[in-house]
């Protein structure tokens, strides 16, 4: 039988109506209920929430249903949070880990089912391997235990938590959030109409700081954008900060574990600059010191930083659910991945879109400096970077094809510059002899196939997404 439910970088995600119901839903929720009770963690429950997409509360609702139904406690958000509050409330709440029904910034056509583990950051691979293979078991068997809400909530197997003030009362400890309040900065928030609406503004309400937000009601259908805080997603945005006269733009995705910076000008900072100014105030601004840990698709700055500030930098396979255990082993002070989700010791090792804002501005705030004085600093100690990054739709007889294309080729050079070094750990990563580079993955969340490229100008790095696109031929 061919698998229904397959579970990629973090988590599965498919189509509404077509494989996202609830009966898969529902066997996955058994999925996890198996691993709980093989794994003798059934007895510490388990959180679950959900975003603010089509129907989230109600799949959340039948995911609850199930894992009651296996006599294991639930404890389901009262109302659609971010996945970082919902993964903090699985530590906060000490229980064995968490279901969150988000797609995060997939089209509003997509839902998805993530399982979090004791720790609140992605289960690790064989974890996952273990919950899907349960999954498509219960699927063929139809094997599924079920308890009605109304009964789960009549004998406390259910009871509702609201999952803010617990991860309020947290960030209050990570960030000073009364001197950001002093402020008189003017921010634009885009919630992208996700899971994040109101938290900047409740955050830092009460003192000098302006907080407008834009795209901050619920509408499953993401109008106009899709909700993934990248350039072409963001020119409303863009266009609000300059009319505004705004001092920065702040942009979170679906489910508000990313962050998007948009600089005082209208300018969109790329995740990798975000990243590097990240590191850097960590490491300049607040004096700390700790391993980088970043992955395949990240950018060489935070290589020098590292040297320049003597900490260790450690580089994963593509996706959260391998920098959160290097993080926590490494007891690194920040981790990271191209797409924009950021996590930070002393915090659950997880991607926290919100919390990334927040040091952003502490960072503005330290400085003194705008987003765009911010990228000119850091250029003048690590040179300029840039990047870039194209998605190409595939079928799954292309994903194939493509596949078996790069296995079998041979690059000596892309876009008229040598390759020093091939790595193959996740994708076709093509290190050239200037220290630019192009990598060719399969994305693990979609049917595409991603082209990442970073140079020394924006000219290069177009001429390298070339590259990439004439050595796949599309």
């Amino acid at each position: 039988m061919d698998k229904v439910i397959k579970f990629g970088t973090d988590g599965w995600r498919a189509v509404i109506a077509e494989d996202f119901t609830f009966d898969n839903v529902r066997a996955c929720a058994q999925g996890v209920a198996n691993y709980l009770s093989r794994a003798k963690l059934a007895e510490r429950g388990l959180v679950i929430g959900y975003d603010t997409r089509f129907a989230s509360e109600d799949f959340a609702a039948a995911a609850a249903e199930v894992i009651a139904g296996n006599k294991i406690k639930v404890t389901l958000c009262s109302k659609a949070a971010p996945t970082p509050v919902i993964s903090y409330a699985v530590t906060a709440t000490k229980s064995a880990g968490g279901i969150i029904i988000t797609a995060s910034h997939n089209t509003g056509r997509w839902n998805g089912f993530k399982f979090k583990d004791e720790a609140g950051t992605s289960a690790p691979s064989e974890v996952a391997a273990e919950i899907e293979k349960n999954a498509n078991e219960v699927l063929s068997k139809d094997k599924v235990k079920r308890l009605s809400l109304a009964e789960g909530l009549n004998n406390r197997l259910i009871t509702y938590l609201d999952p803010d003030p617990a991860y309020f009362k947290q960030l209050k400890r990570l960030v000073d959030l009364e001197t950001i309040r002093r402020s008189h900065l003017k921010v634009i928030a885009d919630s992208m109409y996700g899971a994040g609406i109101g938290y900047f503004k409740e955050l830092l309400k009460g003192g000098k700081i302006e907080v407008t937000e834009i795209n901050n009601e619920r509408n499953p259908c993401f109008p106009e954008i899709q909700p993934e805080p990248i350039a072409k997603n963001l020119t409303k945005l863009s266009k609000r900060v300059r009319e505004q006269k705004a001092d920065v733009g702040l942009a979170n995705d679906g489910d508000a574990d990313r962050i998007g910076v948009i600089d005082e000008k209208g300018n969109f900072l790329n995740q990798h600059q975000v990243f590097a100014l990240l590191a850097l105030y960590f490491l300049e601004a607040r004096g700390e010191r700790g391993a980088i840990v970043e992955t395949l698709t990240d950018t060489t700055m935070l290589q020098i930083l590292g040297k320049q500030f003597d900490v260790p930098v450690y580089e994963t396979p593509v996706g959260f659910k391998y920098v959160a255990p290097m993080m926590i082993e490494k007891n690194a002070l920040i981790g990271g991945e191209e797409s924009g989700g950021y996590g930070f010791r002393g915090h659950i090792p997880e991607r926290d879109g919100i919390l990334a804002g927040l040091y952003f501005l502490d960072l503005m705030i330290k400085t003194g400096k705008t987003p765009s004085q911010l990228l000119d600093y850091l250029f003048s100690k690590v040179g300029p970077h840039y990047y870039d990054r194209i998605d190409v739709d595939i079928s799954p007889d292309e994903r194939r094809m493509l596949s078996n294309k790069l296995a079998k080729g041979s690059v000596s050079s892309v876009a008229g510059i040598k390759v020093a070094r091939l790595d193959t750990t996740d994708g076709y990563k093509y290190y050239l002899t200037d220290d630019s580079w192009l990598l060719i993955r399969l994305s693990g969340t979609e049917p595409l196939i991603r082209i990442y490229a970073e140079g020394y100008t924006t000219e290069q790095v177009q001429k390298l997404l070339d590259g990439g696109k004439k050595l796949l031929g599309v």
